[in-house]
Protein backbone atom coordinates (compact mmCIF):
# COMPACT_ATOMS: atom_id res chain seq x y z
CA UNK A 1 0.00 0.00 0.00
CA UNK A 2 1.27 3.54 -0.72
CA UNK A 3 1.52 5.79 2.06
CA UNK A 4 0.18 9.02 1.85
CA UNK A 5 2.82 11.79 2.07
CA UNK A 6 0.72 13.76 4.22
CA UNK A 7 0.77 10.44 7.10
CA UNK A 8 3.44 11.52 8.89
CA UNK A 9 3.71 8.95 11.00
CA UNK A 10 3.65 6.26 8.32
CA UNK A 11 6.69 7.74 6.85
CA UNK A 12 8.74 8.18 9.94
CA UNK A 13 7.69 4.67 10.85
CA UNK A 14 8.77 2.96 7.92
CA UNK A 15 11.85 5.50 8.07
CA UNK A 16 12.63 5.07 11.49
CA UNK A 17 10.37 2.73 13.53
CA UNK A 18 12.50 1.69 16.49
CA UNK A 19 13.79 5.40 17.48
CA UNK A 20 12.21 7.14 20.40
CA UNK A 21 9.29 9.20 19.41
CA UNK A 22 7.66 10.19 22.89
CA UNK A 23 8.39 9.85 26.61
CA UNK A 24 5.26 9.78 28.71
CA UNK A 25 5.46 10.91 31.95
CA UNK A 26 2.12 10.53 32.68
CA UNK A 27 2.81 7.11 32.74
CA UNK A 28 5.84 6.10 34.13
CA UNK A 29 5.54 2.60 34.06
CA UNK A 30 5.74 2.56 30.12
CA UNK A 31 7.36 5.86 29.75
CA UNK A 32 9.10 5.11 25.84
CA UNK A 33 6.86 4.88 22.41
CA UNK A 34 8.78 4.97 19.39
CA UNK A 35 7.58 5.47 16.17
CA UNK A 36 6.39 1.87 15.24
CA UNK A 37 4.34 2.09 18.38
CA UNK A 38 3.56 5.83 17.96
CA UNK A 39 2.03 5.18 14.26
CA UNK A 40 0.06 1.69 15.40
CA UNK A 41 -1.46 3.96 18.31
CA UNK A 42 -2.71 6.35 16.11
CA UNK A 43 -4.16 4.06 13.36
CA UNK A 44 -5.68 2.58 15.98
CA UNK A 45 -7.59 6.29 16.74
CA UNK A 46 -8.01 7.08 13.12
CA UNK A 47 -9.84 3.57 12.81
CA UNK A 48 -11.69 4.38 15.72
CA UNK A 49 -13.02 7.87 14.69
CA UNK A 50 -13.45 6.62 11.49
CA UNK A 51 -15.50 3.36 11.95
CA UNK A 52 -17.36 4.31 15.22
CA UNK A 53 -18.03 7.68 15.44
CA UNK A 54 -17.98 8.75 11.72
CA UNK A 55 -15.28 11.00 11.03
CA UNK A 56 -14.90 12.22 7.68
CA UNK A 57 -12.58 14.17 5.53
CA UNK A 58 -13.51 17.92 6.40
CA UNK A 59 -15.13 16.47 9.73
CA UNK A 60 -13.91 18.85 12.87
CA UNK A 61 -13.02 17.00 16.12
CA UNK A 62 -12.78 19.00 19.20
CA UNK A 63 -10.48 18.66 22.25
CA UNK A 64 -10.65 19.44 25.58
CA UNK A 65 -8.07 17.75 27.63
CA UNK A 66 -4.52 19.01 29.36
CA UNK A 67 -1.10 17.63 27.82
CA UNK A 68 -1.63 13.74 27.05
CA UNK A 69 -0.49 11.53 24.62
CA UNK A 70 -3.49 10.61 23.65
CA UNK A 71 -3.90 14.19 22.43
CA UNK A 72 -1.10 14.03 20.12
CA UNK A 73 -2.44 10.40 18.53
CA UNK A 74 -5.93 12.51 17.72
CA UNK A 75 -3.97 14.86 16.30
CA UNK A 76 -1.80 12.72 13.97
CA UNK A 77 -4.96 11.04 13.39
CA UNK A 78 -7.00 13.11 12.13
CA UNK A 79 -3.98 13.64 9.65
CA UNK A 80 -4.30 10.42 8.27
CA UNK A 81 -7.68 10.84 7.62
CA UNK A 82 -7.98 14.14 6.35
CA UNK A 83 -10.23 15.76 9.62
CA UNK A 84 -9.36 18.35 11.13
CA UNK A 85 -8.61 19.00 14.81
CA UNK A 86 -10.07 21.54 16.71
CA UNK A 87 -7.79 22.40 19.78
CA UNK A 88 -10.01 23.77 22.51
CA UNK A 89 -8.31 26.59 25.25
CA UNK A 90 -9.09 24.93 28.33
CA UNK A 91 -8.44 28.32 30.51
CA UNK A 92 -11.86 29.49 29.28
CA UNK A 93 -15.12 29.15 30.57
CA UNK A 94 -18.11 27.39 29.10
CA UNK A 95 -19.62 30.75 28.24
CA UNK A 96 -16.44 31.46 26.51
CA UNK A 97 -16.05 28.65 24.84
CA UNK A 98 -19.51 28.12 23.31
CA UNK A 99 -19.12 30.53 20.60
CA UNK A 100 -16.06 28.86 19.29
CA UNK A 101 -17.57 25.18 19.68
CA UNK A 102 -20.31 26.78 17.15
CA UNK A 103 -18.08 28.47 15.06
CA UNK A 104 -16.16 25.10 14.06
CA UNK A 105 -18.95 23.29 14.27
CA UNK A 106 -17.46 19.80 15.53
CA UNK A 107 -19.32 16.44 14.73
CA UNK A 108 -16.98 14.45 17.73
CA UNK A 109 -15.79 16.48 21.20
CA UNK A 110 -13.44 14.74 23.16
CA UNK A 111 -12.79 15.81 26.88
CA UNK A 112 -10.24 14.78 29.59
CA UNK A 113 -11.44 14.56 33.46
CA UNK A 114 -10.89 17.80 34.96
CA UNK A 115 -13.39 19.56 32.52
CA UNK A 116 -16.42 17.24 32.84
CA UNK A 117 -18.23 20.06 34.75
CA UNK A 118 -17.58 22.70 31.66
CA UNK A 119 -18.42 19.79 29.16
CA UNK A 120 -21.67 19.75 31.04
CA UNK A 121 -22.65 23.34 30.83
CA UNK A 122 -21.23 22.74 27.13
CA UNK A 123 -24.07 20.31 26.16
CA UNK A 124 -27.03 21.30 24.21
CA UNK A 125 -25.15 24.82 23.03
CA UNK A 126 -23.24 22.52 21.09
CA UNK A 127 -25.46 21.09 18.54
CA UNK A 128 -23.19 20.01 15.50
CA UNK A 129 -21.16 17.22 18.16
CA UNK A 130 -22.31 14.19 17.46
CA UNK A 131 -20.74 12.27 19.72
CA UNK A 132 -19.14 13.02 23.29
CA UNK A 133 -15.97 11.29 24.11
CA UNK A 134 -14.35 11.13 27.36
CA UNK A 135 -10.73 10.40 28.27
CA UNK A 136 -11.22 7.71 30.93
CA UNK A 137 -14.81 7.29 32.26
CA UNK A 138 -17.72 8.46 30.24
CA UNK A 139 -18.92 11.61 31.86
CA UNK A 140 -22.60 10.00 31.53
CA UNK A 141 -24.97 7.14 29.56
CA UNK A 142 -24.37 7.85 25.93
CA UNK A 143 -20.68 9.24 25.75
CA UNK A 144 -17.87 7.02 24.72
CA UNK A 145 -14.46 6.05 26.07
CA UNK A 146 -11.44 6.91 24.09
CA UNK A 147 -10.07 4.09 24.95
CA UNK A 148 -12.68 1.74 22.97
CA UNK A 149 -9.95 2.28 20.32
CA UNK A 150 -7.66 -0.59 21.71
CA UNK A 151 -9.70 -3.18 19.55
CA UNK A 152 -9.19 -1.60 16.40
CA UNK A 153 -6.74 -2.59 13.94
CA UNK A 154 -3.85 -0.66 14.43
CA UNK A 155 -2.22 -0.81 9.92
CA UNK A 156 -2.14 1.63 8.31
CA UNK A 157 -5.00 2.99 6.58
CA UNK A 158 -5.59 3.35 3.38
CA UNK A 159 -4.83 6.95 1.36
CA UNK A 160 -8.27 9.33 2.26
CA UNK A 161 -7.89 11.44 -1.22
CA UNK A 162 -6.89 14.74 0.29
CA UNK A 163 -3.89 17.17 -0.64
CA UNK A 164 -1.97 19.52 1.08
CA UNK A 165 -4.23 22.50 1.17
CA UNK A 166 -6.86 20.53 2.90
CA UNK A 167 -6.93 22.15 6.86
CA UNK A 168 -5.26 20.08 9.90
CA UNK A 169 -5.97 22.32 12.37
CA UNK A 170 -8.01 25.23 13.56
CA UNK A 171 -6.00 26.95 16.50
CA UNK A 172 -7.55 30.30 17.70
CA UNK A 173 -6.31 33.23 18.50
CA UNK A 174 -5.56 34.23 21.81
CA UNK A 175 -8.12 37.33 21.22
CA UNK A 176 -8.57 39.82 23.87
CA UNK A 177 -11.83 41.29 22.27
CA UNK A 178 -14.27 39.90 20.71
CA UNK A 179 -14.97 35.91 19.41
CA UNK A 180 -11.34 34.71 18.44
CA UNK A 181 -10.50 33.97 15.04
CA UNK A 182 -9.93 30.22 14.02
CA UNK A 183 -6.48 29.78 12.16
CA UNK A 184 -7.06 27.36 9.42
CA UNK A 185 -3.29 25.90 9.71
CA UNK A 186 -3.53 23.50 6.49
CA UNK A 187 -0.91 20.42 5.51
CA UNK A 188 0.85 22.59 3.92
CA UNK A 189 1.63 25.42 6.69
CA UNK A 190 2.43 22.74 9.52
CA UNK A 191 5.05 21.05 7.11
CA UNK A 192 6.44 24.58 6.15
CA UNK A 193 6.47 25.26 9.18
CA UNK A 194 8.82 21.96 9.96
CA UNK A 195 10.98 21.80 7.17
CA UNK A 196 11.77 26.21 7.75
CA UNK A 197 12.66 25.23 11.63
CA UNK A 198 14.42 21.90 11.25
CA UNK A 199 16.86 23.00 7.93
CA UNK A 200 17.61 26.79 9.58
CA UNK A 201 16.97 26.08 13.58
CA UNK A 202 19.61 23.10 13.34
CA UNK A 203 17.50 20.44 15.09
CA UNK A 204 18.66 17.02 13.95
CA UNK A 205 17.00 12.98 14.73
CA UNK A 206 19.25 13.24 17.85
CA UNK A 207 16.97 16.21 19.19
CA UNK A 208 14.46 16.11 22.50
CA UNK A 209 12.00 18.52 22.85
CA UNK A 210 10.37 19.38 26.95
CA UNK A 211 6.71 19.59 25.46
CA UNK A 212 4.66 21.74 28.18
CA UNK A 213 3.56 24.31 26.25
CA UNK A 214 -0.29 23.76 26.43
CA UNK A 215 -1.33 21.87 23.18
CA UNK A 216 -4.50 24.45 22.35
CA UNK A 217 -1.42 27.01 21.58
CA UNK A 218 0.47 26.48 18.56
CA UNK A 219 3.51 27.04 20.53
CA UNK A 220 2.90 23.53 21.92
CA UNK A 221 2.12 21.59 18.57
CA UNK A 222 4.90 23.41 16.38
CA UNK A 223 7.62 25.04 17.80
CA UNK A 224 9.29 21.48 18.64
CA UNK A 225 6.83 18.92 18.00
CA UNK A 226 5.74 18.67 14.09
CA UNK A 227 9.54 19.65 13.48
CA UNK A 228 10.90 17.07 15.54
CA UNK A 229 8.33 14.33 13.93
CA UNK A 230 9.44 15.26 10.54
CA UNK A 231 12.91 14.88 11.08
CA UNK A 232 12.62 11.84 13.50
CA UNK A 233 13.56 13.54 17.36
CA UNK A 234 11.77 13.30 20.32
CA UNK A 235 9.23 15.21 22.53
CA UNK A 236 8.82 14.35 26.46
CA UNK A 237 4.98 14.90 26.98
CA UNK A 238 4.50 16.83 30.06
CA UNK A 239 0.42 17.34 31.55
CA UNK A 240 1.32 21.09 31.85
CA UNK A 241 4.01 23.22 32.68
CA UNK A 242 5.95 22.81 36.37
CA UNK A 243 8.75 24.77 37.42
CA UNK A 244 10.06 21.30 39.41
CA UNK A 245 9.37 19.48 37.21
CA UNK A 246 11.29 21.40 34.20
CA UNK A 247 14.46 21.27 36.40
CA UNK A 248 14.24 17.90 37.05
CA UNK A 249 13.91 17.21 33.49
CA UNK A 250 16.90 19.75 32.37
CA UNK A 251 19.37 17.53 35.01
CA UNK A 252 18.16 14.48 34.22
CA UNK A 253 15.78 13.57 31.65
CA UNK A 254 13.02 11.62 31.89
CA UNK A 255 13.11 7.38 30.76
CA UNK A 256 16.99 7.33 29.81
CA UNK A 257 16.36 10.09 27.57
CA UNK A 258 18.13 13.37 28.17
CA UNK A 259 16.18 16.56 26.87
CA UNK A 260 18.07 19.07 24.63
CA UNK A 261 15.51 21.83 23.89
CA UNK A 262 13.03 24.19 25.81
CA UNK A 263 10.77 26.32 24.72
CA UNK A 264 8.95 28.47 26.80
CA UNK A 265 6.53 31.93 27.36
CA UNK A 266 8.48 34.68 29.10
CA UNK A 267 6.05 34.04 32.44
CA UNK A 268 7.56 29.89 32.66
CA UNK A 269 11.12 31.79 32.39
CA UNK A 270 10.34 34.07 34.93
CA UNK A 271 8.69 31.28 37.39
CA UNK A 272 11.88 29.52 36.78
CA UNK A 273 14.25 32.37 37.70
CA UNK A 274 11.87 32.93 41.31
CA UNK A 275 12.46 29.03 41.93
CA UNK A 276 14.64 28.18 44.91
CA UNK A 277 17.10 25.57 42.56
CA UNK A 278 17.32 28.41 39.95
CA UNK A 279 20.37 29.38 41.50
CA UNK A 280 22.28 25.78 41.34
CA UNK A 281 20.25 24.90 38.01
CA UNK A 282 22.27 23.29 35.22
CA UNK A 283 21.38 23.96 31.82
CA UNK A 284 24.54 23.00 29.81
CA UNK A 285 22.67 19.82 28.31
CA UNK A 286 20.66 22.14 26.52
CA UNK A 287 21.22 22.68 22.80
CA UNK A 288 18.53 25.61 22.81
CA UNK A 289 16.28 27.37 25.27
CA UNK A 290 14.20 30.19 23.30
CA UNK A 291 11.25 32.17 24.70
CA UNK A 292 8.35 33.08 22.39
CA UNK A 293 5.13 34.85 22.65
CA UNK A 294 5.54 38.04 23.94
CA UNK A 295 8.35 40.06 24.31
CA UNK A 296 11.03 38.86 26.94
CA UNK A 297 12.89 41.40 29.26
CA UNK A 298 16.19 41.92 29.05
CA UNK A 299 16.94 40.54 33.05
CA UNK A 300 15.64 37.32 32.17
CA UNK A 301 18.41 36.63 28.87
CA UNK A 302 20.88 37.79 31.07
CA UNK A 303 20.23 35.37 33.62
CA UNK A 304 20.81 32.93 31.43
CA UNK A 305 23.88 34.37 29.62
CA UNK A 306 25.19 34.40 33.47
CA UNK A 307 25.26 30.46 33.51
CA UNK A 308 26.48 30.24 30.14
CA UNK A 309 23.40 29.44 28.41
CA UNK A 310 22.64 31.16 24.97
CA UNK A 311 19.30 31.62 26.14
CA UNK A 312 17.32 33.75 22.91
CA UNK A 313 13.87 34.97 21.96
CA UNK A 314 11.92 33.70 18.76
CA UNK A 315 9.01 35.39 16.80
CA UNK A 316 5.99 33.57 15.86
CA UNK A 317 1.90 34.08 15.50
CA UNK A 318 -0.65 31.16 15.14
CA UNK A 319 -1.34 32.96 11.89
CA UNK A 320 2.18 32.22 10.74
CA UNK A 321 4.33 28.88 11.64
CA UNK A 322 4.81 29.98 14.43
CA UNK A 323 8.65 29.80 13.63
CA UNK A 324 9.57 33.07 11.49
CA UNK A 325 13.88 34.24 12.56
CA UNK A 326 16.45 32.76 13.80
CA UNK A 327 19.18 34.07 15.56
CA UNK A 328 23.05 33.13 15.30
CA UNK A 329 24.46 31.97 18.17
CA UNK A 330 27.33 34.16 17.89
CA UNK A 331 24.76 37.19 17.63
CA UNK A 332 22.63 36.34 21.08
CA UNK A 333 24.57 38.91 23.57
CA UNK A 334 26.16 41.26 20.58
CA UNK A 335 22.00 41.43 19.51
CA UNK A 336 20.48 41.13 22.79
CA UNK A 337 16.68 41.12 22.19
CA UNK A 338 17.11 40.34 18.54
CA UNK A 339 15.05 37.72 16.60
CA UNK A 340 17.68 38.02 13.81
CA UNK A 341 16.69 36.72 9.98
CA UNK A 342 13.59 35.15 8.34
CA UNK A 343 13.91 31.24 8.19
CA UNK A 344 14.76 29.57 4.82
CA UNK A 345 11.36 29.83 3.52
CA UNK A 346 9.86 32.91 4.83
CA UNK A 347 10.01 36.40 3.57
CA UNK A 348 9.52 39.40 5.95
CA UNK A 349 9.76 43.53 5.36
CA UNK A 350 8.16 45.90 7.70
CA UNK A 351 5.79 49.07 6.24
CA UNK A 352 4.82 52.48 7.48
CA UNK A 353 1.52 53.62 8.01
CA UNK A 354 1.10 54.64 4.39
CA UNK A 355 2.41 51.03 3.29
CA UNK A 356 5.42 52.58 1.75
CA UNK A 357 8.83 50.27 3.03
CA UNK A 358 10.88 51.50 6.01
CA UNK A 359 13.57 52.74 6.59
CA UNK A 360 17.46 50.84 8.83
CA UNK A 361 16.06 51.34 12.05
CA UNK A 362 12.69 52.58 11.72
CA UNK A 363 9.99 51.15 13.18
CA UNK A 364 6.65 49.51 11.27
CA UNK A 365 4.59 46.92 10.89
CA UNK A 366 5.86 43.21 10.18
CA UNK A 367 4.37 41.49 7.14
CA UNK A 368 5.07 38.03 6.63
CA UNK A 369 4.91 35.83 3.68
CA UNK A 370 5.63 32.10 2.96
CA UNK A 371 4.26 28.67 2.51
CA UNK A 372 3.98 28.76 6.33
CA UNK A 373 1.01 31.35 6.54
CA UNK A 374 -2.36 29.90 7.39
CA UNK A 375 -4.86 29.84 4.97
CA UNK A 376 -7.38 32.62 6.58
CA UNK A 377 -9.55 32.31 9.46
CA UNK A 378 -12.41 29.98 9.89
CA UNK A 379 -16.01 31.40 8.69
CA UNK A 380 -14.46 34.66 8.13
CA UNK A 381 -13.38 36.21 4.99
CA UNK A 382 -13.49 39.75 6.03
CA UNK A 383 -10.93 39.02 8.27
CA UNK A 384 -8.89 36.65 5.91
CA UNK A 385 -9.33 39.47 3.57
CA UNK A 386 -7.88 41.86 6.12
CA UNK A 387 -5.07 39.87 7.80
CA UNK A 388 -3.92 38.51 3.75
CA UNK A 389 -3.33 40.79 1.07
CA UNK A 390 -4.14 39.67 -2.92
CA UNK A 391 -0.10 39.40 -2.75
CA UNK A 392 -0.05 36.61 -0.07
CA UNK A 393 1.46 39.00 3.22
CA UNK A 394 0.11 38.62 6.31
CA UNK A 395 -0.51 41.83 8.05
CA UNK A 396 0.73 40.54 11.64
CA UNK A 397 0.04 43.81 13.37
CA UNK A 398 3.59 43.54 15.02
CA UNK A 399 5.95 46.72 15.06
CA UNK A 400 9.68 45.35 14.64
CA UNK A 401 12.78 47.23 13.29
CA UNK A 402 14.98 46.02 10.83
CA UNK A 403 19.03 47.49 11.77
CA UNK A 404 21.61 48.23 9.07
CA UNK A 405 23.06 44.46 9.47
CA UNK A 406 19.59 42.86 8.66
CA UNK A 407 18.90 41.80 11.90
CA UNK A 408 15.39 41.98 13.25
CA UNK A 409 14.27 43.15 16.39
CA UNK A 410 10.09 43.37 17.63
CA UNK A 411 9.20 46.27 19.22
CA UNK A 412 5.62 45.21 20.36
CA UNK A 413 1.80 45.27 19.44
CA UNK A 414 0.66 48.49 17.10
CA UNK A 415 -2.33 48.61 19.21
CA UNK A 416 -0.01 48.91 22.13
CA UNK A 417 1.87 51.35 20.87
CA UNK A 418 1.70 55.30 23.36
CA UNK A 419 1.86 57.82 21.66
CA UNK A 420 3.00 60.42 24.41
CA UNK A 421 2.67 64.73 22.76
CA UNK A 422 4.18 63.26 19.42
CA UNK A 423 6.15 60.39 20.87
CA UNK A 424 6.15 56.89 20.53
CA UNK A 425 6.62 54.88 23.47
CA UNK A 426 7.56 51.02 23.17
CA UNK A 427 6.01 49.22 25.88
CA UNK A 428 8.59 45.77 25.76
CA UNK A 429 11.34 48.33 25.91
CA UNK A 430 10.02 50.44 29.52
CA UNK A 431 8.71 46.39 30.44
CA UNK A 432 12.77 45.20 30.51
CA UNK A 433 13.92 48.14 31.80
CA UNK A 434 11.85 47.48 34.80
CA UNK A 435 12.11 44.32 35.38
CA UNK A 436 15.72 44.81 35.55
CA UNK A 437 15.12 46.28 39.26
CA UNK A 438 15.81 43.49 42.27
CA UNK A 439 12.57 44.18 43.64
CA UNK A 440 10.20 43.65 40.29
CA UNK A 441 9.00 40.03 39.22
CA UNK A 442 6.93 41.11 36.38
CA UNK A 443 5.93 44.71 34.58
CA UNK A 444 3.41 46.17 31.80
CA UNK A 445 2.86 49.27 30.24
CA UNK A 446 -0.69 50.45 29.61
CA UNK A 447 -1.29 54.19 28.30
CA UNK A 448 -4.03 56.30 30.09
CA UNK A 449 -5.40 59.36 29.00
CA UNK A 450 -3.52 62.69 30.08
CA UNK A 451 -4.98 66.24 29.32
CA UNK A 452 -1.67 67.61 28.06
CA UNK A 453 0.06 64.70 26.66
CA UNK A 454 -2.65 63.48 25.32
CA UNK A 455 -1.34 59.85 26.95
CA UNK A 456 0.90 58.79 28.67
CA UNK A 457 2.41 55.91 30.19
CA UNK A 458 1.14 53.99 33.71
CA UNK A 459 3.31 51.22 34.81
CA UNK A 460 2.09 47.84 36.65
CA UNK A 461 4.70 45.83 38.76
CA UNK A 462 4.28 42.67 40.45
CA UNK A 463 7.39 42.16 43.47
CA UNK A 464 9.17 39.72 43.86
CA UNK A 465 8.60 36.80 46.25
CA UNK A 466 11.02 38.88 48.73
CA UNK A 467 11.74 39.52 52.61
CA UNK A 468 9.89 42.82 52.51
CA UNK A 469 8.82 42.28 48.68
CA UNK A 470 5.56 42.78 49.66
CA UNK A 471 6.24 46.39 50.59
CA UNK A 472 4.88 48.98 48.19
CA UNK A 473 7.82 51.09 48.85
CA UNK A 474 10.21 48.71 47.07
CA UNK A 475 8.75 49.46 43.82
CA UNK A 476 5.73 51.76 43.40
CA UNK A 477 4.15 55.00 42.81
CA UNK A 478 5.80 56.54 46.00
CA UNK A 479 9.05 54.99 45.74
CA UNK A 480 11.49 58.01 44.50
CA UNK A 481 14.46 55.11 44.47
CA UNK A 482 12.68 53.18 41.66
CA UNK A 483 11.89 56.13 39.92
CA UNK A 484 15.56 56.96 39.79
CA UNK A 485 16.33 53.69 38.69
CA UNK A 486 13.73 54.11 35.69
CA UNK A 487 15.17 57.89 34.66
CA UNK A 488 18.52 56.62 34.89
CA UNK A 489 17.92 54.29 31.80
CA UNK A 490 15.02 55.83 30.19
CA UNK A 491 14.70 59.36 28.19
CA UNK A 492 12.35 61.45 30.16
CA UNK A 493 9.66 61.09 28.02
CA UNK A 494 9.22 57.05 28.25
CA UNK A 495 9.89 57.42 31.89
CA UNK A 496 5.93 56.04 33.41
CA UNK A 497 4.08 59.36 34.83
CA UNK A 498 2.31 56.33 37.50
CA UNK A 499 3.39 53.32 38.81
CA UNK A 500 0.90 50.44 40.33
CA UNK A 501 1.63 47.28 42.66
CA UNK A 502 -0.44 44.66 41.55
CA UNK A 503 -0.59 41.44 43.21
CA UNK A 504 -0.20 39.84 39.25
CA UNK A 505 -0.70 40.54 35.71
CA UNK A 506 -3.63 38.79 34.15
CA UNK A 507 -2.75 36.55 31.30
CA UNK A 508 -4.46 35.62 28.13
CA UNK A 509 -5.34 32.09 27.25
CA UNK A 510 -1.97 31.63 25.43
CA UNK A 511 0.11 33.21 28.79
CA UNK A 512 0.79 36.39 27.05
CA UNK A 513 0.00 39.38 29.31
CA UNK A 514 -3.64 40.50 29.23
CA UNK A 515 -3.31 43.96 28.08
CA UNK A 516 -7.06 44.87 27.44
CA UNK A 517 -8.11 43.16 31.52
CA UNK A 518 -5.34 45.76 32.49
CA UNK A 519 -6.73 48.78 30.94
CA UNK A 520 -10.10 47.84 32.36
CA UNK A 521 -8.54 47.63 36.13
CA UNK A 522 -6.16 49.98 36.03
CA UNK A 523 -6.98 52.39 32.70
CA UNK A 524 -8.65 55.38 34.35
CA UNK A 525 -6.77 58.61 34.06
Amino acid sequence: MTIPAVDWLARRASLTPDRVALVDTLHQERPIITYRAWNAQANRTAAFLHESLGVRPGDRVAMLALNCVEYLDLWFALGKLGAVLQNLNWRLTAAELQGIVQDAAPAVFIYGPEFRDVVADLRGLAPSVRHWVALGQPDRPGDQSFSQREVCSGANLPEAGFDWEQPWVICYTGGTTGLPKGAILTHRAITANAVNTVVSWGLTADDVAILNAPLFHTGGLNVFTAPLVYIGGASIVCQGFDAGQVFDLVAEGAGGVAATLFFGVPTMFNALQQHPRWPTADFSRLKLVISGGAPCPLPVFERFWAKGVDFKSGYGLTEAGPNTFWLPGADVRRKPGAVGFPLFHVQVKLIRPDGQPCAAGEPGELLIRGPHVCAGYWNNPAASAAAIDVDGWLHTGDLAICDEEGYYTIAGRSKDLIISGGENIYPAEIESVACGHPAVAAAALIGVPDPHWGEVGRLIVVLRDQPGGNDASRAGGDSEEFMTYLRGRLARYKVPKSVVVAPQLPLTGAGKVNKQALLALYGRD
